[in-house]
């Protein structure tokens, strides 16, 4: 029998799912896919990654559904290229569906399956899906990609429509999924993984939240974001339905999204930002990279209150608050000089709604060195924000009980010569 088969990755959802929809609408049977991307869970460096057990569950779920609704999931762990050969010997592959992946390793990979599916005339079909806009679908008037967000974000705005936010179908078609079920689910133990306790936030959006998001967002001890990072990162959650919503509710917060489209769309058309500054000149500093200082960051024992608290925060629950997330990055590059590509790693490897574009696009504007970034010579006082932010210091005593004794380290370097010191280091790079 020929079958279609739709393959998740980046959109773990039954329903809005423009590629999954479309398959379901095909003259095949579909047969849905999940890999376990060897490649990818070979680089991280924690068993109990919390993202792993996150995106297991969600298979676990999505299995089950698809099992009520008389079809299955196929679930592997290996190389891509290995399981579609395998795929393509097991069953009449008549066609492949998935959506749109915009990284660099991501692009790489499609290329290779695409190469493979071609060799047995086997058509793969990609769809747009987790963004509203991709690529080179906003252009500036000289039909170039925007650098600077509020030109991009007013054109985005613009051109934005009912149409674009219209939910694509999937349940209607249901009766067009693979009769039948398989047993292939590795564990997470066959992927040399443990499940991790963290505790991971609803992809339920709280009305309350995002109406008084931009009146509460900068203040880290009142929790008044929407903690949907992680769903937005693997598509448990529809950025139709979430901009829908932003629409009606909150235009701050609808420009919060508009970021993460901005920062994928460099990321697109400037691949070279994933490895190097978006300014080139900016590659040319001198950072000082001292190993022990980078671990006391790490750690939480900077003697600076509010950066520690906002890395302890991150150690212990995989996320960060948004305005302690630029007064840390902040504090690793122009505090201590260290290159701000060390601290995008660390967040990688830490936090929950980790993803590429955005995390390098923040990295890079906190160092001056990417588009539409913070000016070079703006070095955020960790003082003058915890004054601002969190004066009573409830955030701070949160995560930093022992701030005021003894117990707390005296600052490992000094507000007024760090600052000094790194625009030096800047100027000299610039000007070189």
């Amino acid at each position: 029998m020929k079958i279609a088969i739709f393959w998740f990755r980046r959109d773990l959802r039954l329903e809005d799912n423009a590629g999954f929809s479309a398959a379901l609408q095909s003259k095949y049977p579909v047969l849905p896919l999940f890999i376990f991307d060897q490649t990818i869970l070979s680089q991280l460096e924690d068993q109990d990654d919390p993202r792993v057990t996150f995106i297991y569950e969600t298979i676990q779920k999505m299995r089950s559904e698809l099992e009520a609704a008389g079809s299955t999931l196929l679930a592997y762990y290996g190389k891509p290229t290995d399981i579609w050969k395998k795929l393509i010997t097991d069953y009449e592959v008549a066609e492949v569906y998935t959506n749109h992946d915009y990284e660099t390793y991501a692009i790489q990979r499609d290329d290779e399956i695409q190469t493979i599916l071609k060799t047995h005339n086997i058509p793969l079909r990609t769809y747009k899906d987790q963004v509203i806009f991709e690529k080179r679908e906003v252009l500036n008037g000289r039909n170039e990609p925007y650098t600077v967000f509020t030109p991009y974000s007013k054109k985005w705005k613009s051109q934005l429509t009912d149409k674009d936010l219209a939910a694509y179908n999937c349940n209607q078609y249901f009766t067009n999924l693979y009769a039948g079920k398989v047993d292939v689910l590795p564990t997470l133990a066959d992927m040399g993984f443990v499940r991790s306790p963290l505790h991971i936030p609803s992809s339920e959006v709280d009305e309350n939240t995002v109406v008084s998001y931009a009146k509460k967002r900068d203040y880290p001890a009142l929790d008044a974001t929407t903690h949907l990072g992680i769903h937005l990162r693997f598509g448990t959650a529809s950025i139709r339905q979430l901009v829908t919503k932003a629409r009606q509710w909150n235009e701050v917060w609808l420009n919060e999204l508009i970021w993460r489209e901005f920062f994928m769309m460099i990321l697109a058309n400037f691949p070279q930002v994933e490895k190097h500054a978006f300014k080139p000149a900016y590659d040319r500093i001198q950072w000082r990279n001292n190993p022990d200082e980078f671990q006391k960051w790490c750690d939480g024992q900077t003697g600076y209150p509010i950066v520690d608290a906002g890395m302890r925060q991150l150690n212990e629950t995989g996320f960060m608050h948004n305005r302690v997330r630029m007064i840390t990055a902040s504090f690793l590059i122009k505090h201590l000089l260290i290159d701000w590509r060390w601290g995008e790693a660390y967040f990688a490897r830490k936090l929950l709604d980790y993803e590429l574009a955005s995390n390098n696009g923040n990295w890079q504007w906190a160092a001056g060195s990417g588009c539409d970034a913070a000016p070079y010579f703006r070095v955020f006082n960790p003082a003058l924000q915890t004054q601002k932010f969190d004066k009573s210091q409830a955030y701070i005593k949160k995560w930093v009980p022992e701030v005021g004794t003894k117990d707390y380290p005296d600052p490992i370097v000094e507000h007024e010569s760090a600052r000094e010191r790194v625009l030096k280091a800047y100027k000299k790079a610039l000007q070189s």
